[in-house]
């Protein structure tokens, strides 16, 4: 992936505790490219869950990913 370029979109949820799950892309590049969007969004730290009533809630993100050389 060090000299491809292009652009893999992604989606992913965001549970409740700010974990990551059912990554997938969306929309992709090359197989090398793919998979390196695929294992970035796999590896990210917990993020805040979305809310409401003040509860935390599992939320659906859809994100692209862009590589350049």
């Amino acid at each position: 992936t060090k000299n491809e370029k292009g652009r893999v979109i992604t989606s992913f949820i965001i549970r409740e505790d700010g974990s990551i799950s059912d990554v997938r892309v969306i929309q992709g590049g090359s197989p090398a490219l793919n998979a390196e969007a695929y294992r970035i969004i796999s590896q990210m730290p917990k993020w805040k869950p979305g809310q409401q009533g003040g509860k935390p809630v599992s939320v659906k993100m859809t994100i692209p990913i862009l590589f350049h050389p």
